[in-house]
Order: structure tokens, then C-alpha cells, then sequence
């Protein structure tokens, strides 16, 4: 198993680093769309208007924060953790200057599709590299293990908190923050099952979904 892992890692890597890129493309594509972010997205944008710093600064910002709650969850970082805490702002910030604003509502819109799809099809990517979880689904599972709760429980909990602090902050919730919660765990899952790399994973590299 050790030499499948060998004989598949420069794939694992190309997957990581791509899906990662993607992942903030995605995310920039949906705040150009203006019809409301992720929670998370809602998030960075309140803080935005308040602090004279970009977005991707704020979301890895944001994600380091995060990642300082794992210590009392116990969870354990893997590398693809710390890149997705590293790469996914600054590759927003790409794609908001490559992405222009205020466009028709029509625009918009597509700008929201694309930016779910994009999103999605790169939480597959990263995630079936098997380097570890995003910052965000390890508070997630951390929560869960450490609660019993149930996952989606756990992950709505957050969300909900999540939205209402960045809406109060000024972020943008709207239609698009309703179609995201909606969408975007049964498209993640589909990408996830398409992009999934079979290796045999560490604890630390497994993500409930």
C-alpha cells in the first residue's frame, strides 16, 4: 500500500495544489455574483468593511483562527490543512481582480452558478488528494467528535453563527446563500466520489462528508 501511496503522491499533489487554486476562484466568481456569499464568504466580506485589508487576507486570517480552535478539538493538521489555510485567500483575491463587479443581474447570476460549480468540483479535488482537511471541516469534525452531535447538525450550528456575525458586519446574504446551503453539499459529494484518489489514509487525512 506504501508503494501505491508512493506511485500516486505526484498526482495527489497536482490534485491538492489545483483544487486549491480552484477553491478560491470559486469563492470570487460567487461574491461577484452579489446575489449573497457562503457563510463563510459573508464572513470575510463583513470583516472587510472594517479592516483595511483584502478579502484573501481576511480569509486566511480567518482560517488560522480556525486552526488555533483545533488545539482543545485535538485535531491533527495535515499539510493539505496548512495550504488550504495559506493559498485559498490569495487565489480569491486573483479571481476578484480577473472578475469584474457590478455587472447585469443576469451576469451576476452565471457568476454565482460557475462560482458553486468551480467550488465544488475543487473541494473534490483537494479533499480526494488525501492531505488532509480544509481549516473548516476539521472545526467541523473536531466539534462532532468531541460533542456527539451529529455532523450536519454541527456544521448548520456553525454556518448559522457564521452568517449572522459577517450579515451583522455588513457581509451580503441573500437568494445566493440560501442556494449554496442548499446545493453545495450534494454537488461536494459527487465531485468528492469523481476526484477520490484510493490510498489508504491516516487518521489524520479522513473526512466524514
Amino acid at each position: 500500500m506504501n508503494a501505491l501511496r508512493g506511485r500516486r503522491l505526484p498526482r495527489r499533489w497536482v490534485q491538492l495544489l489545483v483544487g486549491l487554486f480552484l477553491y478560491g476562484i470559486g469563492i470570487a466568481f460567487m461574491v461577484r455574483g452579489q446575489i449573497g456569499a457562503a457563510p463563510w464568504d459573508v464572513l470575510s466580506q463583513g470583516i472587510t468593511r472594517h479592516v483595511p485589508l483584502s478579502f484573501g487576507v481576511v480569509t486566511i486570517l480567518i482560517s488560522v483562527v480556525v486552526l488555533l480552535l483545533w488545539i482543545p478539538l485535538r485535531q491533527r493538521l495535515g499539510i493539505g490543512t496548512v495550504l488550504n489555510a495559506l493559498l485559498v485567500g490569495p487565489a480569491a483575491d486573483v479571481g476578484l481582480w480577473l472578475i469584474p463587479a457590478d455587472q447585469p443581474l443576469w451576469l451576476r447570476i452565471c457568476f454565482f452558478v460557475v462560482g458553486l460549480l468551480i467550488l465544488s468540483a475543487a473541494t473534490g479535488l483537494y479533499i480526494g488528494a488525501h492531505f488532509g482537511p480544509g481549516p473548516r471541516d476539521g472545526l467541523m469534525t473536531g466539534l462532532h467528535k468531541q460533542t456527539g452531535w451529529r455532523i450536519w447538525i454541527v456544521r448548520t450550528g456553525i454556518e448559522i453563527v457564521v452568517v449572522a456575525v459577517g450579515w451583522a458586519l455588513g457581509g451580503n446574504v441573500g437568494l445566493g446563500t440560501v442556494a449554496f446551503a442548499l446545493l453545495v453539499g450534494p454537488l461536494c459529494q459527487y465531485f468528492m466520489r469523481l476526484f477520490a484518489i484510493p490510498v489508504q489514509q491516516r487518521p489524520e487525512e479522513r473526512v466524514t462528508t
